[in-house]
C-alpha cells in the first residue's frame, strides 16, 4: 500500500511499531518509563496519514512524472550515502597546559 513513500518513511513507521511492541513486552520496566519511551498512537497515526497522502498523490501522477520523481529520489539517496560515508577530519584538541 505504501510503496510510493520510499524505504525511509516505511522503515521509520516499522521502527515505531517495533519499538512500541518491544516496550509493551518489557514487564520489568516501570509503567512511567515505558509510557515515556513508547511512541504515541498519535505519532504512529500521523506517519500513516502522511504515507497514505503521499500514496494518493503519487497515484495522480503520470508515468513520466513518477519516473522523474523516482530518478530524483535515487540521486538524493546516493548523495546522502556519500555524505554519511565521508570521513571527518577531527578538530585538534586544545592545549590546556599552563605556560
Amino acid at each position: 500500500m505504501y510503496s510510493a513513500c520510499g524505504p525511509e518513511l516505511t522503515a521509520y513507521l516499522d521502527g515505531l511499531l517495533r519499538q512500541r511492541e518491544r516496550l509493551r513486552s518489557m514487564t520489568e520496566a516501570d509503567d512511567w518509563a515505558r509510557a515515556e519511551a513508547t511512541p504515541s498512537d498519535e505519532e504512529i497515526s500521523r506517519v500513516r496519514r502522511l504515507m497514505r497522502r503521499v500514496t494518493e498523490e503519487a497515484d495522480k501522477l503520470t508515468d513520466a512524472e513518477r519516473a522523474e520523481i523516482q530518478q530524483a529520489a535515487v540521486m538524493v539517496r546516493k548523495t546522502r550515502q556519500g555524505f554519511l560515508g565521508m570521513p571527518r577530519i577531527p578538530q585538534p584538541l586544545p592545549d590546556l597546559r599552563p605556560e
